[in-house]
């Protein structure tokens, strides 16, 4: 093959063969419009061909599905892999053969490249609905297989009649290969739950252009039942997980490690796999396959191993490219309104772009953001979109959280500074000083204009106007396997006089290495922004430790809107226990009330003043029946309940006035008598 050269896609690199002589490739010196994909098919008069002539016809049809294949489109060289050429000119889908998509030939540069790719274990691809990603499977696997000596291809999909399903249609595929693309299998062309190529067959090679006899295979392709452990213990070199964001009967990402080794000898990658699929709720198998792509962010490899957690790479395609209706006759995603006269594939104008297209229907149902939600969500512009949390399921309005998102998403950087908070000169019950650092373990928006000094043992200067809540972390393990962290905010009360008000200005989410480091950090933050902090009391060591450390009043006591007839009439009480119904409904409550008012678009077109990214992830996913893994949402909410808290102002104790004034009226002028 000539010189290649390297682009990268998604931050994947692939190699696209250099540009031949331009007369060598297919559709040269026709008029531009008429330059576009054509199939080649099998001559009808095959039967009458010369054994030379079916034998040339045969040479290049391999050739172009190892090699790939150039042809003209609308004046331009187009380049598509050997498997994309295989699926568009062999593979005869429900709808006839497919049509040429520039969408399709990037997904395949990208999967070329990650079958090429030593330390890549395949793709994972959560995607739009009716995106076609089924049959494009039921292809790889088809011509992997059919490309290789003793290998076998596995198929899993969401259910097992759907597994099935997709198995078909690898079959559907096979007996509509032209023969000579047609390995002999062994017994039926309709097989039910494996179509083996065992047998030995007759193909015609590039090297003998007569039929002749060769030797089998060896090779199969089968479908499992939706378990966690199928495939555990096979060798596999081609795997899809089809819609594993939907699975149900299984867990998709714990079925992924169990194909891992299938895919593999040692630390050598031996099999690819690939995992479309749209996106359920996440308490409907969505989380699991969020999970996995998660762990396959290209950009974040594992040191040493130069691989993802996963393996695999992520792969995602917004839904208004290559929506149907809106692909040109050269197969171009038309995306934004046309600026002339564009026709697509039958000959008809398309005279709005998609993304304007699915823009009006985002807009019709803007006053509705629980549909608005889910429309996103099935037809994602981006892959948070893809796996949105259900608005069924999420306490808060999920939509306006997403509008915050998505704010912070183009300028959240600018808005909040990541560093740590230290004693000055190291002196520890001196001044707090605020250090920007990348690797810090707070992110604030906010300080005080004046330095707050500290006031050991006395009362924190800012307990009217400034409070802090904390989650703190204990030695427990989440139910997914995790330690808790430790956090905590920082919350700037309300204010007529200053718009910087009624808003979180600190985050601290860590668990550093010792519990007594933990409690310092909540200690320096709380004499820098010269607050109180309201404390979870279930977990008393930090409660302990400010008293020891002489800060016992910068301790908050419980409030009053989370008592109970029976904890009124107790001692007064550090802290917030947060076990008890009325303590979880009054953090609920109020945190549903400020994502209501402070997040997301206003009425007046403003966004809201939450900008930390963290917690508005996990306010989507919170779960008051299992809150200890949303530590976040939690220390939150203790925060909104510190700043519902009533603090009476210190008042300036003046002399005794009497309302009625009494007068000395001796004299010319009466004078008051004092």
């Amino acid at each position: 093959m000539s010189e290649k050269s390297i682009t990268e896609i998604q931050g994947i690199p692939v190699s696209i063969p250099k540009i031949p002589v331009r007369k060598t490739i297919d559709g040269y010196g026709k008029k531009k419009q008429e330059q576009k994909w054509k199939r080649n098919p099998l001559p009808g008069n095959w039967e009458s061909l010369s054994a030379k002539a079916q034998s040339d016809f045969i040479e290049t049809e391999y050739n172009r599905r190892r090699d790939g294949y150039w042809f003209m489109n609308n004046g331009k060289p187009t380049y598509i892999t050997g498997l994309h050429y295989y699926y568009l000119n062999w593979c005869k889908i429900d709808i006839g053969y497919p049509d040429y998509w520039d969408r399709d030939r990037r997904f395949f540069l990208v999967w070329e490249s990650a079958v090429k790719d030593k330390n890549c274990y395949g793709l994972i691809m959560p995607k739009h609905r009716r995106q076609g990603a089924s049959w494009k499977a039921a292809a790889i696997v088809l011509e992997g297989i059919t490309s290789m000596y003793n290998s076998n291809g596995g198929i899993m999909s969401k259910t097992g009649a759907d597994s099935k399903k997709l198995f078909d249609k690898v079959v559907y595929l096979f007996r509509n290969l032209p023969p000579f693309f047609q390995p002999i299998i062994e017994g039926t062309d309709s097989p039910k739950t494996v179509l083996s190529f065992k047998k030995p067959g007759e193909r015609i090679t590039k090297n003998n252009k007569s039929v002749a006899k060769s030797e089998a295979l060896n090779s199969q392709i089968d479908w499992r039942n939706t378990k966690n452990n199928s495939y555990d213990g096979d060798k596999l070199a081609i795997f899809v997980s089809d819609e594993g964001g939907k699975w149900l009967e299984a867990d998709v990402s714990k079925n992924w490690q169990i194909v891992k080794p299938a895919l593999s000898q040692g630390k050598k990658i031996v099999g690819k796999a690939f995992l479309p699929s749209t996106v359920n709720e996440m308490e409907s198998g969505g989380k699991s396959f969020k999970d996995i792509w998660d762990d396959s962010d290209q950009y974040d490899k594992v040191p040493g191993t130069n691989r993802t957690k996963s393996g695999l790479y992520r792969y995602f395609t917004q839904a208004y490219d290559g929506y149907e209706g809106f692909i040109d006759e050269f197969g171009m995603s038309v995306i934004d309104n046309p600026k002339g006269k564009v026709l697509d594939s039958d000959g008809d104008l398309i005279e709005l772009g998609a993304k304007e297209y699915l823009g009006q229907i985002r807009e019709g149902l803007k006053n509705d953001t629980n549909k608005l939600a889910e429309h996103k969500r099935q037809f994602p512009w981006t892959p948070e979109e893809a796996f949105r949390v259900s608005v069924d399921t999420c306490l808060f309005d999920a939509e306006k959280i997403y509008q915050q998102i998505e704010y912070l998403e183009v300028v959240g950087s600018s808005l909040v500074t990541t560093g740590n908070f230290i004693w000055e000169n190291s002196k520890q019950d001196s001044v707090v000083r605020w250090i920007p650092d990348k690797k810090g373990k707070w992110n604030i928006s906010w300080v005080p204009s004046i330095k707050v000094s500290n006031n050991r043992g006395g009362e924190p200067p800012n307990k009217e106007t400034i409070v802090a809540g904390c989650d703190p972390f204990d030695h427990d393990v989440t139910t997914d396997g995790r330690r808790s962290n430790g956090a905590a905010y920082v919350f700037k009360k309300f204010s007529m006089h200053e718009e910087e008000s009624h808003m979180f200005v600190a985050e601290y989410i860590a668990r550093p290495p010792k519990a007594e480091m933990f409690y310092e950090d909540m200690l320096r933050m709380c004499v820098f922004y010269g607050c109180q902090i309201l404390v979870e009391n279930n977990k008393i060591g930090l409660i302990q430790y400010f008293k020891k450390r002489g800060y016992e009043k910068y301790l908050m006591a419980r409030p009053e809107s989370t008592h109970t007839k029976f904890s009124k009439t107790r001692q007064v009480e550090l802290g917030l226990p947060t076990t008890g119904q009325a303590v979880i409904s009054a953090m609920t409550d109020a945190l549903q009330a400020y994502v209501y008012d402070y997040i997301g678009m206003k009425e007046d077109g403003t966004m809201g003043n939450l900008f930390f990214y963290d917690l508005l992830k996990d306010l989507l996913e919170f779960d008051v029946t299992n809150r200890t893994k949303f530590d976040a949402s939690m220390a939150a909410g203790i925060t909104l309940l510190a700043a519902q808290k009533n603090i009476k102002p210190k008042i300036e104790k003046k002399p005794f006035m009497p309302f009625v004034k009494k007068y000395n009226h001796t004299g010319i002028i009466s004078k008051l008598i004092k």
